[in-house]
């Protein structure tokens, strides 16, 4: 057995688990219920899902599947592509499932992120199968580590009848340590979330599990496909000078300090840029307790201007992959991934004080905001964590460019063709 898998694989009576991706993948069956890691392109299945995509060609079969959020091209696209997928919960971002869904070939469950878990507790989603779990390695007292991404993997985990777990030894292993698993317990007997600041650790280090759940292990050496977010443009730029302006009125108002509140700041490039924005501003010591930690967080942390930042997910570019993971001793003590019902948890974003930054396709004079659907019937991505935070939040902030499509489409309406987040549930627009 490789030297490095034996070192990430600590208990040792699950090395006869050791499988190939086909063997796996031949485990599951037409009509199962599959949940799988991954949390916008980070920390996701792999290497079983194309083994999947492999059988589709001599065999018919369809699963439901669930996750984080989006993933990789393995599932929403390939997967996708074969006719493998009968539905698909509780986000996407790949234009080959999205077509499919828009056609009525896949059926789509578009939720609120930090509701999944309650889904499943209450047998709405499921029974789970399987869970394809990817892992940084499995201690010896048996605690899977995540990669880098939580997404809803420890509820699955809870609930599934079996799992597989890839073994992702490209990851490296400074990950062990990064994450914080508390799970709540049953609605009507749990107890308030023991969390009042956002840098608290409340959980364990890994997602426990029986042994004797895990039927096959799958070795892997899959990168993450990186983030597909633009750079920063003079839109956004100009977009983040005047949100930085506010936060000053604010301050001056008494109502902030230069700490601010807590960030978070929501998928994309454009809440990115935004976010990047904060590097040459008189704001300092902050605080980000976010769903995905995307580019601008860790220029932010390399500027000084960010001490610490909690999310479920870390998403990143090429480059900043490369930079991240190949350096991530420096970074390890001021991150931490935590399951997306704690990130995007209401309560916590309350008690925090959270300050939301997120992208809206559409919004009209009212203030109302269409996160998820073009023209008011073409599902784009899904609501994802937005209405988690903006209904929740301090403040409800959502940032767009004025025009889409080189200026064909306006995104400021009189009134939206589809409704995600009401006027009650917006304090600030940026454009």
């Amino acid at each position: 057995m490789d030297a490095n898998v034996q070192k990430r694989l600590g208990l040792k009576e699950l090395e006869s688990k050791i499988v190939t991706a086909e063997e796996a993948a031949a485990l599951i069956s037409d009509g199962d219920v599959v949940g799988m890691s991954g949390f916008t392109r980070a920390g996701d299945a792999k290497v079983v899902p194309m083994a999947l995509v492999e059988r589709a060609k001599n065999e018919k079969f369809k699963i439901d599947v669930y996750t984080g959020a989006s993933l990789g091209p393995e599932v929403d696209k390939y997967l996708a592509d074969a006719g493998v997928i009968r539905k698909r919960g509780p986000f996407q971002g790949d234009a080959t499932i999205r077509n499919l869904i828009n056609s009525g070939d896949v059926l789509y469950v578009d939720a609120h992120l930090s509701h999944n878990a309650e889904l499943v507790r209450q047998g709405i989603i499921g029974p789970i199968k399987y869970l394809i779990l990817e892992a940084v390695a499995i201690t010896e007292d048996g605690l899977i580590i995540p990669t880098n991404s939580v997404g809803n993997s420890p509820i699955f985990a809870d609930y599934a009848e079996n799992i597989i777990v890839e073994l992702n030894i490209s990851h490296p292993e400074a990950l062990i340590g990064i994450h914080d698993i508390y799970v709540p317990g049953e609605q009507g007997q749990r107890e308030a979330i023991p969390m009042t600041d956002a840098m608290q650790r409340i959980g364990d280090i890994g997602i426990k599990v029986d042994p004797a759940k895990i039927k096959a292990i799958v070795i892997s050496e899959e990168p993450d496909a990186p983030s597909l977010i633009v750079p920063p443009d003079e839109e956004t730029q100009t977009m983040a000078n005047i949100l930085l302006d506010f936060f000053s009125d604010e301050i001056k108002a008494g109502r902030l300090t230069k700490q601010l509140m807590p960030l978070q700041s929501g998928v994309g490039s454009v809440a990115n840029a935004v976010l990047d924005g904060f590097a040459n501003s008189e704001f300092e010591d902050l605080v980000v307790a976010s769903e995905v930690l995307q580019d601008a967080v860790f220029n932010l942390i390399d500027a000084g201007k960010v001490k610490f930042a909690a999310a479920t997910s870390i998403t990143l570019t090429e480059e900043l992959q490369k930079k991240v993971y190949g350096n991530l001793e420096k970074y390890a003590d001021k991150i931490c991934l935590r399951p997306q019902e704690i990130s995007n948890h209401p309560e916590l974003i309350r008690r925090l004080g959270l300050i939301s930054i997120n992208t809206a396709l559409e919004l009209d004079i009212y203030g109302n905001v269409n996160s998820t659907h073009v023209s008011g019937t073409r599902m784009m991505n899904g609501i994802g964590g937005s209405g988690d935070f903006a209904r929740n939040a301090r403040l409800g902030i959502f940032v767009t460019k004025s025009y889409a499509k080189g200026g064909a489409i306006s995104s400021i309406v009189p009134m939206v063709s589809h409704v995600d987040h009401t006027e009650h549930d917006v304090d600030v627009i940026v454009t």
